[in-house]
């Protein structure tokens, strides 16, 4: 035995036989707390025993027969390995005609003429011993149709001869296994190997099924040209019958193959060791499994434990042994052994009845050095017997750490999930039992993460130029970083014409080899970044310079490796156009479901011209692909050849899963509905499923077609329901769907609030409280309650106008604001939930204090004399309580607007008139009036009036007018000698009117014809007298005179368009005449008397308040 250790060595070499250490063996180890023996181990020799001599007589057989030629190899240790080869150690070729067996034979379906050849040799390697043993040769002669006339000839008569075909053709039959059925047994976890071998002319082929059962895909395969079929780790579920079938054109045959899956025992729960204090319990579970069933032994130190010494705090019960209040001396190595026919196992395991105080085996003052944004891990690796709680602290007097941003695994390893620049610090670890107690300091530093800031960029160049790319990284003061820079994932090349140089890498003399992708990787202690970027070389712009354009479209698009979930697309590129191609996208149509509408697929680099694209089931696709530059995209290329993918079960289930009722009976169950990429197949349907949460009953299924409604009928009011819904077509369901939470129709509430009571908080606010309504009662999802409250009123008592106030959710309380003072209100609580309002609660009525009132309704001043001015009111609209008394303020206002001193009064409550006296003549007086209640002054109204000029009482123009504020120009406007000023300019303006108009209409004639003649206005034309319509000027001698109606219009303005001319154009000097009332009188007038004035069209002249009117 080796020393030290417990290693057995047997040197066969010079210690005897090899036979002679042939046995089992097993090893034991103990010290003073038990002992523990391992698994039997076997040591059997290796055999390789040569062939028993046999003469092998020739075969000599027809074209077409079948044969097998056996191999019969000696029985070795380890089996040999079966080949067959010839004399010059060629392997002999196989086929689905000609093959081995699992046996070492050799078969033929049929035999042909090559097959003749007299040295068919088998031959056994047997591994261990590095040796090959060979049989001898087999001689096998294949008669042609010639050869066999020739033979037949010699030998019977002429009637016997063969025609062209050597042998009939005939359907198959099995040259192993033999009859219809067999049986196969093969232990868990092994390869199970079927064969079928069939001879028959044609040569058949062999197919395999599983009878009620499908083959497992990733564990079948089939060896030796699909004659066996072989199925890894089988387990017990790989049972059944396995049908092989042979077929040929003439005919199919059948062999059916029982296998039953037995196993050796195999751990369900292996026994673990157990670490105990004295008093304390505990169990030991030894699981395993195994077909059949495998018996549990337990010992004890290597001894069955039905021999040992009684143990008070042991319990034996089938796989478990329960240990209860342990003392030390019940420390022992305990083996459980599970076997059966086919097997067993053996495990150890130590129960260790151990008192010992807690210990830290983490070193001391370990300092972790981590990211930050990273997790940290903080070590406290500990023993003691109980076993130990571990607590945390941080700092010197910091409080136990929890899981609420900590993570406390079992080992005592502290993790901070996202450590923080204030993460920094001294942790302690403290470990107790009952024992004693332990505790170590660790710290914890978080450095700055390592960033690049200034990434290096893409970039093209020309051959021959340079090129840098830059490079800058920060990171934590206290790491220092190494800048390396790779090309392609490579070192850099050894090249002088690469250089660093700080933070860049410059490339001289660039040429195409240089093209790829520079990576610049910074590296600290703690962490590492990278950053990227591609140059692209292209040739020396030509003169003149290549137009940059989008790439030509990809072409000659692919389909190849046609899978069912998956197809490999490949294409040409088109025509880069001087700017290199970064990326291809390929997109995809349906033309079963979205004929005409293109989806993205995939996109890949602009390097690669295949891609292999993910499918979804049932999709007629077609593809296309576009290129991109960094000018933009190409056109689409030409689609490619439409694939259609077999059905699936669908994917994915309906989203957007609702329930919710419309009538108090029923559950309205709403989903979004798949659409036909997403159904995988055909007949999309879907299975409803609710029941009651609450209650015991089983699920309730409908399918329905492909909609996206139904409708639960007959269901208890506002009940929550669990509801999913379930995809599927004709292939299969969907997953099993998410459940989802609704609810049977509402129904208004049953009960109204109760406890209603109000308290005012003031003349305009008050406060409502209720107590809540049950929730059975609500029979909905509360919405919230609703206040109605309204004003009393004597008059109308049948139009009361009610206000509404809502309280969101399950509030228990509201104000209500904007209330009348010294008013009476009303006011009741409803709930409210999703259908609508519950029964109001009884009617409340409550009372709001008095308030300010508002403003007398009005304010005017009558009566005015030189030295008093009589006031005249209404009462306040809004009294708001029972009015005390008036306060009336007032002051003079003088010519510069200033305003003199104020004068209080006190006004009872029952007067709405008031005369001021012995006030200043003919001063204006500003008035201020409010009203009183109980609660104070209210608002208060304004008003402006004058007292008279003199005994006669003249009243200004504006008492009374409302204004509240003195105007200067109405100020000006009530003075006599203002009135008088305007009197005398607008006399002045009126003689000077006239004397002009004489001036200008001076000199007699008006040559009407003449004048009309000249200007040629077509507008111009007279007035009949009677109408006032346009008439005829006559040709006589003598000129009319001008008619009454041709009169300036009332207006006094003369538009531009109606005429050009000017009374100058008219008169023939300045000597014209007026008459005495202002009208005109020259060559028109002759002799005549003037005409007396007649009404409303005489010309007077403006009377002096017209001028004032028009001067101002």
């Amino acid at each position: 035995m080796k020393a030290g250790s417990g290693t057995l060595i047997i040197n066969i070499m010079s210690e005897g036989k090899a036979e002679s250490y042939e046995g089992v063996y097993q090893c034991t180890a103990r010290n003073e707390r038990g002992a523990a023996i391992s698994n039997n181990i076997v040591v059997r020799p290796s055999r390789s025993p040569l062939w028993t001599k046999e003469k092998l007589e020739p075969i000599t057989l027809r074209n077409g027969q079948s044969l097998v030629l056996p191999c019969r190899p000696p029985i070795g240790l380890p089996p040999a390995i079966i080949f067959w080869m010839d004399n010059s150690f060629q392997r002999l070729p196989q086929s689905e005609r000609v093959s081995q067996g699992l046996n070492g034979d050799l078969y033929f379906s049929n035999v042909l003429p090559e097959d003749t050849r007299e040295d068919y040799i088998c031959y056994a390697r047997f591994n261990h011993t590095q040796t090959i043993q060979q049989k001898q040769p087999i001689s096998v002669k294949v008669l042609s149709v010639d050869e066999l006339n020739d033979t037949i000839a010699a030998n019977l008569s002429d009637t016997e001869f063969y025609g062209a075909k050597s042998s009939r053709e005939r359907p198959p039959t099995f040259l192993t296994p033999e009859g219809s059925k067999s049986t196969k047994e093969e232990l868990r976890g092994n390869v199970l190997s079927l064969e079928c071998i069939a001879e028959g002319l044609p040569t058949p082929i062999i197919y395999w099924t599983k009878e009620d059962g499908i083959l497992p895909p990733n564990r079948t395969f089939y060896r030796n040209f699909k004659k066996t079929l072989q199925i890894t780790q089988v387990s017990e579920a790989d049972s059944g019958n396995y049908q092989c079938i042979a077929k040929n054109t003439l005919g199919t045959i059948h062999h059916t193959i029982s296998v039953t899956v037995k196993a050796a025992p195999y751990w369900i729960m292996a026994p673990q060791n157990l670490v105990l204090s004295p008093g304390e319990n505990g169990t030991l579970i030894c699981s395993a499994n195994g077909d059949p069933k495998p018996r549990i032994n337990w010992l004890m130190n290597g001894v069955p434990i039905e021999i040992t010494p009684d143990d008070p705090s042991r319990k034996i019960d089938g796989d478990i042994i329960i240990f209860s209040n342990v003392q030390e001396r019940s420390s022992a190595v305990y083996q459980c052994n599970a076997s059966n026919e086919y097997g067993y196992l053996l495990a150890n395991a130590f129960v260790n009845v151990l008192a010992e105080p807690p210990r830290i085996l983490t070193p001391e003052n370990t300092l972790y050095q981590v990211i930050a944004n990273r997790p940290a891990m903080l070590d406290c690796a500990f023993f003691g017997s109980p076993l130990p709680t571990i607590e945390w602290f941080k700092g010197a007097k910091g409080s136990a750490l929890h899981e609420d941003i900590y993570v406390l695994h079992e080992n005592g390893t502290l993790e901070i999930p996202v450590a923080q620049k204030d993460s920094t610090g001294t942790y302690t670890c403290v470990a107790r039992n009952k024992l004693g107690m332990a505790k170590n300091e660790v710290h914890l530093e978080v450095k700055d993460p390592t960033r690049i800031i200034k990434q290096p960029e893409y970039a093209v160049v020309q051959r021959g130029s340079t090129v840098s790319f830059e490079c800058k990284v920060k990171h934590d003061h206290t790491l220092v970083p190494t800048v390396t820079w790779l090309k392609d994932n490579n070192e850099l090349p050894n090249d002088e014409r690469f250089s660093v140089d700080g933070d860049q890498l410059v490339v001289t003399d660039v040429g195409d080899h240089d093209s790829g992708t520079y990576t610049c990787v910074a590296n600290t202690t703690l962490d590492m970044v990278s950053a990227s970027a591609v140059l692209s070389v292209v040739a020396p712009t030509p003169t003149p310079a290549p137009i940059y354009d989008v790439p030509n479209p990809p072409f000659d698009l692919e389909l190849t490796d046609q899978q069912d979930k998956s197809v490999q697309l490949s294409w040409t590129p088109g025509d880069d156009n001087n700017s290199p191609i970064t990326k291809f996208i390929i997109e995809y149509e349906d033309a079963m479901h979205e004929a005409g509408l293109w989806h993205h697929q995939a996109e890949v680099s602009g390097t690669q011209t295949t891609a292999e694209l993910k499918l979804s089931p049932f999709v007629n696709y077609s593809f296309r692909v576009l290129a991109v530059n960094s000018i933009g995209r190409s056109l689409p290329s030409e689609a490619s050849e439409q694939y259609l993918t077999k059905a699936a079960e669908p994917d994915n289930n309906p989203t957007a899963v609702e329930g919710l009722g419309s009538e108090p009976d029923n559950l309205v169950i709403t989903w979004k509905p798949l659409n036909g990429f997403e159904s995988n197949g055909p007949g999309l349907q879907y299975k409803v499923s609710w029941r009651q949460k609450d209650g015991d009953d089983e699920w309730t299924s409908v399918v329905v077609a492909n909609v996206s409604k139904y409708i639960v009928s007959g269901t208890p009011t506002f009940v929550p329901y669990l509801i999913k819904v379930q995809a599927l077509n004709d292939v299969g369901f969907a997953p099993e769907p998410a459940v989802v939470l609704g609810h049977s129709g509402e129904d208004l509430p049953m009960v109204a609030p109760g406890n209603v009571h109000v308290n005012v908080v003031n003349s305009t606010l008050a406060e409502v409280h209720w107590d809540p309504v049950p929730l059975k009662s609500i029979r909905g999802h509360l919405q919230g309650y609703r206040i109605y409250y309204w004003k009393a009123s004597q008059r109308n008592r049948r139009h009361l106008e009610k206000k509404i106030l809502t309280f969101q959710g399950s509030k228990t309380h509201g104000m209500l604001p904007g209330l009348e003072p010294f008013s009476h209100y009303t006011l009741n609580v409803r709930v409210v939930n999703g259908k609508g309002e519950g029964p109001a609660s009884p009617d409340r009525v409550f009372h709001t204090p008095e308030g300010v009132p508002s403003a007398p309704s009005s304010l005017k001043i009558v009566n005015p004399t030189l030295d008093s001015l009589t006031l005249e009111w209404d009462p306040p609209s809004h009294p708001n309580g029972i009015l005390t008394e008036y306060t009336l303020k007032y002051q003079p206002i003088n010519s510069t607007h200033e305003l003199g001193p104020l004068v209080d009064l006190k006004i009872p409550a029952n007067k709405t008139r008031w005369t001021l006296k012995n006030l200043n003549f003919s001063t204006r007086y500003k008035f201020y009036l409010s009203a009183h209640t109980a609660a104070g002054l209210g608002s208060q109204i304004t008003e402006e009036a004058m007292t008279t000029v003199d005994e006669a009482g003249i009243l200004p123009p504006d008492v009374g007018a409302g204004k509240a504020m003195a105007s200067r120009q109405v100020d000006i406007a009530t003075q006599g000698w203002f009135i008088g000023l305007m009197c005398a300019v607008a006399l002045l303006i009126l003689i000077l009117l006239i004397v002009c108009f004489i001036r200008r209409n001076k000199g007699g004639k008006y040559p009407v014809k003449e004048k009309e003649d000249a200007h040629a206005d077509p507008e111009i034309q007279p007035m009949k007298e009677d109408d006032g319509t346009f008439g005829e000027y006559s040709d006589a001698e003598d000129h009319k005179p001008l008619k009454k109606g041709s009169r300036t219009p009332s207006d006094r303005t003369v538009k531009k368009e109606d005429s050009d001319d000017s009374l100058v154009d008219y008169g023939e000097g300045v000597n014209g005449q007026f008459n005495e009332d202002g009208s005109f009188i020259g060559q028109y007038s002759g002799k005549k008397e003037k005409e007396p004035a007649e009404g409303n069209e005489s010309s007077e002249a403006p009377s002096p308040v017209n001028a004032m009117n028009s001067f101002v």
